[in-house]
């Protein structure tokens, strides 16, 4: 059973920094993928970044130059740095994770969810 667990969200300030981490469990195949989304009230769910096996990456232009999307794939472990926040990023955020090669970006390519880790960046 695939499991994936987010980590690291919280209160921040404006201009701030937090550090995400989704814990993969089950992925007993490889290559597999891994992307980070994100949901505010009242909005559809939005792709923030995504990292194939060997490490190629998207990042959406809102969060382009701020956020960068990492994977250590011995520790099956993925990473969002998310730095200068902006109030507009909080959100839940999502990690998806599904099995190939590609670089996927689409909510739709996702097989498998985490739970979702609360960011809110707030004065």
């Amino acid at each position: 059973q695939v499991q994936l667990v987010e980590s690291g969200g919280g209160l921040v300030q404006p201009g701030g920094s937090l550090r995400l981490s989704c814990a993969a469990s089950g992925l007993t195949f490889h290559p597999y993928g891994m992307g980070w989304f994100r949901q505010a009230p009242g909005k559809e769910r939005e792709r923030v970044a995504a990292i194939s096996w060997s490490g190629s990456t998207y990042h959406a232009n809102s969060v382009k130059g701020r956020f960068t999307i990492t994977r250590d794939n011995a520790k099956n472990t993925g990473y969002l740095q998310m730095n200068s926040l902006k109030p507009e990023d909080t959100a839940v955020y999502y990690c998806a994770a599904r099995y190939g090669s590609y670089l996927f970006t689409s909510r739709y390519d996702y097989s498998y969810w985490g739970q979702g880790t609360q960011v809110t960046v707030s004065s």
